[in-house]
Order: C-alpha cells, then sequence, then structure tokens
C-alpha cells in the first residue's frame, strides 16, 4: 500500500509539471513577425520593440505591404507592422494563434500611445478564425483528444486483435474514419476551422495513424512497457509542448521547437494550415507526421515475430514431440 501510494504521488506531481509548466513559463521570445517600410523607421521600431519587450521578436525587413502580406500567407511570421504606406498599421493572422494575435495588437496600442497620445493604429486581420468560434477554442481542445484517440486505438487493437499486420490495418483504418468523424464535429458543428473539408480530415488522419502507429510498434518490440512509453511521449511531452493552445515560440527555451517534432505538435501546425491558410507551411509537418508513420511500421516489423520461428503442424500429426512422460505413459497404455 505504501508503494503505491508514493507511486501515485509522484504520477500526480509528474502530471502537474508537464501540463503546468509549459503554461505558467510561457513569454513572448523570438516571435517571427515583418516590419516594412524604410530602412530607418525599421530601425526605429526595432529598437522601441526591444526596449519594450527585449528579446521578444525576431524581425525580417521587407519592403512593402505585399511583401509582408505573402511572409504571414506562407506561415513564416505571425504579423508584421506595415511602415510603407505613410499611416502605420499592424497586420496580424488570429488563426496562427491567439496568443500571439493579442500581444501584436496590445504592442499596437503601446506603439500608438507612444508615438501620439490618445493615438491609435489601424489593425487589419488577414487571416481570420471563424465567427462561430473567433477565440479558437475548439481547435485548441481538440489537440488532447487527437493524441488520446491514437493511444487509445493501439490499445485495444493490441487488445483484441492478433497479428501485426492486422493491428496495423486497423490503426490505418481508424485513422481514416476516426479523422473524417473529429473534422466534421469541429468544421460543421463547432465551427472551428475552415478551409477544405478533406484537406482537415487528412490532416487530423495523419495525426492519429503517427500516434497509434507509434504505439503499435512500441509495443510490439517492447511489450505493455511500449504503451507506457508511448503514452509518457505523447501525452506528457507531445502535448503540452505542441503550442496548439498558444503557439511554439512562446514556450519556455527550446520546448517549443522539440513539440515540433512530435506528432501532437505537427499535426495541430498542419491542421492550421489546411483549415485557414490553403495548405501553406505544411511540408515541415507532414514530414515529421509521415515520419513518425514510418517509424512505427519499422517498429511493428521489427517487433513481429519471424517467419522461420512459425511452426505449423500437418492434420494428425504433433508439431511438437512427445515428452518423457507421455511416451512413458502411452507405452504403459
Amino acid at each position: 500500500m505504501a508503494g503505491a501510494v508514493v507511486l501515485l504521488t509522484v504520477i500526480t506531481g509528474v502530471l502537474l509539471t508537464a501540463f503546468a509548466w509549459p503554461s505558467v513559463r510561457s513569454s513572448v521570445h523570438g516571435v517571427p513577425i515583418a516590419v516594412a517600410g524604410p530602412h530607418t523607421a525599421i530601425t526605429e521600431i526595432r529598437t522601441a520593440l526591444d526596449q519594450r519587450l527585449p528579446g521578444g521578436f525576431d524581425i525580417t525587413e521587407v519592403a512593402d505591404t505585399a511583401a509582408a502580406e505573402h511572409l504571414i500567407r506562407d506561415r513564416q511570421v505571425y504579423g508584421a507592422i506595415d511602415l510603407s504606406s505613410g499611416t502605420p498599421q499592424v497586420v496580424v493572422a488570429s488563426a496562427a494563434g491567439t496568443a500571439i494575435d493579442q500581444t501584436l495588437r496590445t504592442m499596437a496600442a503601446n506603439l500608438a500611445q507612444a508615438d501620439r497620445p490618445g493615438g491609435s493604429v489601424v489593425v487589419r486581420d488577414l487571416a481570420a478564425l471563424p465567427a462561430d468560434d473567433p477565440r479558437g477554442a475548439g481547435l485548441a481542445a481538440g489537440a488532447l483528444p487527437l493524441v488520446m484517440g491514437g493511444l487509445l486505438a493501439a490499445v485495444l487493437l493490441t487488445r483484441l486483435v492478433h497479428g501485426t499486420a492486422r493491428r496495423v490495418t486497423g490503426a490505418l483504418a481508424f485513422a481514416a474514419t476516426g479523422s473524417l468523424a473529429v473534422a466534421a464535429v469541429l468544421q460543421f458543428w463547432l465551427g472551428s476551422l475552415s478551409g477544405s473539408y478533406p484537406a482537415n480530415a487528412g490532416a487530423v488522419a495523419l495525426t492519429i495513424a503517427a500516434t497509434a502507429l507509434t504505439v503499435l510498434g512500441l509495443e510490439s518490440l517492447l511489450g505493455p512497457v511500449g504503451i507506457g512509453i508511448g503514452a509518457a511521449v505523447m501525452v506528457l511531452v507531445g502535448n503540452p509542448l505542441s503550442g496548439t493552445a498558444t503557439a511554439p515560440e512562446m514556450l519556455p527555451g527550446r520546448s517549443g521547437t522539440l513539440g515540433q517534432l512530435l506528432p501532437p505538435g505537427a499535426g495541430g501546425r498542419l491542421l492550421r494550415s489546411t483549415a485557414f491558410f490553403d495548405g501553406h507551411g505544411a511540408v515541415h509537418a507532414v514530414t515529421v507526421l509521415v515520419a513518425w508513420i514510418a517509424l512505427g511500421a519499422v517498429l511493428c516489423l521489427a517487433g513481429g515475430p519471424p517467419a522461420h520461428h512459425l511452426r505449423f503442424a500437418r492434420p494428425g500429426r504433433r508439431s511438437t514431440p512427445l515428452t518423457t512422460h507421455e511416451r512413458t505413459t502411452g507405452s504403459e497404455t
């Protein structure tokens, strides 16, 4: 009993740390934005931003509004400060992340007040969230169910289905059907997604398949311990570091970069790209998810029984020799 109590206490502490630490320690650092305009004006803005939020932004200089908007639509930056048209304006993309969107809007208001008390800066949203879900709550809340769906699929398949090939087929089939259901709920019922429904379903399918096949592969190779390792990687590391609720650049240190290399983070980025940016900025996420799917398939093959270990008995003949006891008993009979 004492051991069980200690184990439960440790598990609770680990769970709290995994989910609370990224949120509590999140801050704006190295967020990529563009600044359009003359070099002198850009230098002044850079100085002002460094004074207000040191290290908060990674600034890319561009010549005009069109170049800044191109970087935003291509998901290379989260927003832009446009000084090229005479009247300063801030261009944002709330669909890329509501936390950074709010940061850019607050920054615009502060800069306007510093330049001219009582003044304001025009803010344009280049990629807005749907009117039915203007805070992006559905997309943020859907991150954990996607991970849990892939994990539960792997657990059930290992318990109910025999044979590596059948388990892999079942995981891929569930990824296809489950993704259609998840994307339909998020897009047609909750109104949290825009864009192409098949593309959104494809993004969800890759995420579920990457999680399920990885856990199946670990279980095939390591047994029940593999399921525990897979669950820890996907739920305790991948989900909190996915940056789906905020942004990878807001997570502590380099943890956001790590999160984008795991299925939950890559899946969240891919779904944003298909839903709000016409698939732009999706190459890295697709590459990560396909790599995890391939890794899971390789682990399943490595953990499956080799063909030369299989023995098939002919009808009417034993597949194993008689034991000494069986031979003795048989001769006496």
